[in-house]
């Protein structure tokens, strides 16, 4: 698998977690944040959150930059649902490997708190969960719980990537 997309609620790690998977498979990180258009990042900045219509050009955009750009490729994106997979899949170019970060609400409410400059405030955690489905099993999908250390999730992950799991 050459095609990574880090997923999860915001708030779990999907962009340090994606920039040290990425390091650790010799793979380039695209941080799924960046491909926002502004009006998407206005919208969460005023605590509205986003909905399908908003997402769906950039789900696309998440798709096609696995399409125009070398590979290994690992983007942080949230893909709650699977019909947001299904977009970023439609135009990937290829297979994707979906890494979910996965954990307790209280967990990543604190994380979201600590954290400094970033458009997306925690008021909106609930929506994250509420929009969340989980990846079915023919979705080649893993879930790795974010209750430890970075580097061991990483280390879960990279284990994943060694056997062929994802």
């Amino acid at each position: 698998m050459e095609r990574f997309v880090v997923m999860g609620v915001s708030g779990c790690g999907k962009s340090s977690i994606g920039a040290a998977f990425a390091a650790q498979i010799g793979a380039r990180f695209v941080d799924g944040d960046d491909l926002h258009p502004d009006s998407n990042i206005a919208k969460m900045a005023a605590g509205k959150p986003l909905d399908d219509a908003d997402r769906a050009p950039w789900l696309a955009e998440v798709g096609r930059i696995f399409a125009n750009n070398a590979l290994p490729l690992v983007v942080g994106c949230s893909a709650l649902k699977r019909s947001y997979r299904d977009i970023i899949r439609d135009h990937a170019g290829g297979p994707v490997a979906f890494l979910h970060l996965q954990g307790s609400k209280a967990l990543i409410a604190d994380r979201m708190v600590a954290r400094q400059d970033h458009f997306m405030p925690p008021a909106l955690l609930d929506s994250q969960f509420a929009t969340l489905e989980l990846p079915d099993p023919d979705e080649h999908a893993v879930n790795v719980n974010i209750d430890q250390t970075p580097d061991a999730i990483v280390t879960e992950l990279v284990a994943h990537f060694k056997k062929g799991t994802v």
